[in-house]
C-alpha cells in the first residue's frame, strides 16, 4: 500500500484539524483529496511528507512510518505546496541542480526533466522573473527529480491561466501514469480529468471515499437542466410535485433535482402548460461532482 493513514489525529491547541481519518490509496492510483478550505487537506498532506507529526493515529508511505522515519519517507515522496516555496534568486537550471543535490539524485537528470515539464525556454532566467504557472513547473520539476514513488500536490494549479492549467495537468496525468497521486484542488473539472477516486474531507473528518462516479450516486437524486420562454420564481417551481431542490441559472433556466424514483420531465411540461408557458429545453443528467461536494460539505 502505498499511503495507509490509520485513526489519525492532530490537534492545533484546542482544535481538531484532523479527527480520526483512515483511508488507505494503493500503488498507481491518482485520488483527489478534495474539501473545503479549513477542512485539513493540507495539514493531513503536512503529515504525510513529514513536515509536522500528528497528535494521534498513524500514517505510512510505502509502508515506512511518517512519524518514526521521516527522512525516509521523505525519499519516497515528491511534494507540491500549495504555497510553492523557491529560491528566487536562484537561477531555473541552478535550482533544479541544487534539489537534485538535496536528494541525492543524479544531476544528469535535470536537463531532462527541464525538457519534459516545458521549462527549456525559460532555465536560464531566475526563479523570481518566472510566471506563476512557470513557477508551478519548476516545483512540479523538483518533485519529480528524484523519481518518488509517491506524489503529493496541494493546489497545483491555483492561480494559472487556461493554457497554464491544461498544461499542467497533462504533466500531472503523465506523472501519475507509474506513481501514486494524491492531489487537493478545488477545481471539480480537474479531479474528473486526473483521477479516478476522490476522498472528501469537511471539519477534519472523511465524509466519502469512493470511485468519482460511484460518488455522484450519493446525490440522491435525479438532476435536470430546464429552460423555459417565460421566468419563474423559486415558490413557483416549489408546485412540481417531485422537486426536491431548484437552483436559478440565469435566464429563465433552472436547475432542478428529483427524488430518485421519479421522472421529472412530465411534470415540468404539466407545470409550464399550465402556466401558459414552453420548455425550450430539458435534459436530464447525472449529478455533478461540485453537486455532491456542496451536497456532503454543507452543514
Amino acid at each position: 500500500m502505498s499511503i495507509k493513514v490509520s485513526k489519525l489525529s492532530r490537534l492545533y491547541g484546542e482544535q481538531k484539524a484532523l479527527d480520526e481519518v483512515t483511508f488507505e490509496i494503493p500503488k498507481g492510483e491518482i485520488v483527489g483529496f478534495l474539501g473545503p478550505n479549513g477542512a485539513g487537506k493540507s495539514t493531513m498532506m503536512k503529515i504525510l511528507t513529514g513536515y509536522i507529526p500528528q497528535s494521534e493515529g498513524s500514517a505510512q508511505v510505502c509502508d515506512i512510518d511518517v512519524e518514526e522515519e521521516s527522512i525516509a519517507v521523505r525519499q519516497k515522496v515528491g511534494y507540491l505546496p500549495e504555497h510553492n516555496p523557491l529560491y528566487l534568486e536562484m537561477y531555473v537550471k541552478e535550482y533544479l541542480r541544487f534539489m537534485a543535490g538535496v536528494h541525492k539524485a543524479d544531476k544528469s537528470l535535470v536537463d531532462a526533466m527541464i525538457e519534459k515539464v516545458g521549462l527549456a525556454p525559460e532555465k536560464h532566467k531566475k526563479v523570481g522573473q518566472l510566471s506563476k504557472g512557470y513557477r508551478q513547473r519548476v516545483g512540479l520539476a523538483a518533485a519529480l527529480l528524484h523519481e518518488p514513488e509517491v506524489l503529493i500536490l496541494d493546489e497545483p494549479t491555483t492561480g494559472l491561466d487556461v493554457n497554464q492549467l491544461v498544461e499542467i495537468r497533462q504533466l500531472i496525468k503523465e506523472a501519475g501514469a507509474n506513481k501514486t497521486v494524491m492531489l487537493s484542488t478545488h477545481i471539480m473539472q480537474e479531479v474528473e480529468f486526473l483521477c479516478d477516486r476522490v476522498i472528501i474531507i469537511n471539519k477534519g473528518k472523511i465524509v466519502a471515499d469512493r470511485p468519482i462516479e460511484d460518488l455522484k450516486a450519493l446525490s440522491g437524486g435525479t438532476v435536470y437542466q430546464v429552460e423555459f420562454d417565460k421566468s419563474f420564481s423559486k415558490s413557483a417551481l416549489k408546485k412540481i410535485d417531485g422537486l426536491v431542490k431548484q437552483e436559478e441559472l440565469g435566464g429563465n433556466r433552472w436547475l432542478l433535482e428529483a427524488r430518485p424514483d421519479i421522472d421529472l420531465r412530465a411534470r415540468v411540461f404539466d407545470f409550464a402548460v399550465n402556466n401558459q408557458a414552453a420548455v425550450l429545453e430539458i435534459q436530464k443528467r447525472s449529478a455533478s461532482l461540485e453537486e455532491v461536494f456542496k451536497k456532503l460539505t454543507t452543514n
